[in-house]
């Protein structure tokens, strides 16, 4: 799969087969989320992987929107590390950056995944640094739910021409 056939038809996928992600698969996607773009080069990245049951299942009790991680075999979290950020606060784009790059890995090896907003809500916020026994300077990001997909979704078209605006609004 090319990178704009990558881009062009990943949706976020919230159901899951119990299928392992293989180490392989799993180095791949962490290989791309540190190849992301990074201002300054600071790449302020750390990532947690999770595929223990229990951690997984624990964080839809304080983040409503993460029942998928009840069938995801695995997630990723994506945090930023404050002692590697400059005072420029370039760290929330580069960690974003890092977590597409992992939802179009998964995409491009046959994977699903699906990104679940962890910043800046606190308790979200909080509830990860204490699930996870985060040191304080961690800053988690986003989680992103991984699996082999039980669904596929269909693309969508979502180009909006009038959005597109050039040399003057």
């Amino acid at each position: 799969m090319d990178a704009l056939e990558a881009i062009y038809t990943r949706r976020s996928v919230r159901s899951y087969t119990q299928e392992a992600i293989s180490e392989d698969d799993l180095h791949d996607l962490l290989k791309a989320g540190m190849q992301a773009p990074s201002a300054r080069n600071e790449r302020p990245w750390h990532f947690v992987v999770i595929d223990d049951p229990e951690k997984l299942h624990a964080v839809p009790e304080f983040h409503a929107h993460a029942k998928m991680l009840f069938e995801a075999p695995m997630a990723i979290l994506v945090c930023s590390d404050r002692k590697l950020e400059s005072k420029r606060a370039a760290w929330l784009q580069d960690c974003s950056a890092a977590a597409e790059n992992i939802l179009l890995a998964a995409h491009a090896k046959g994977l699903g995944g699906v990104w679940i907003g962890i910043f800046p809500d606190s308790e979200r916020v909080s509830g990860m640094q204490e699930l996870l026994a985060m040191p304080k300077d961690i800053r988690p990001v986003a989680l992103i739910a991984l699996g082999h997909p039980a669904e596929n979704p269909e693309p969508i078209d979502r180009y909006e021409p009038e959005r597109v605006h050039f040399n003057q609004w």
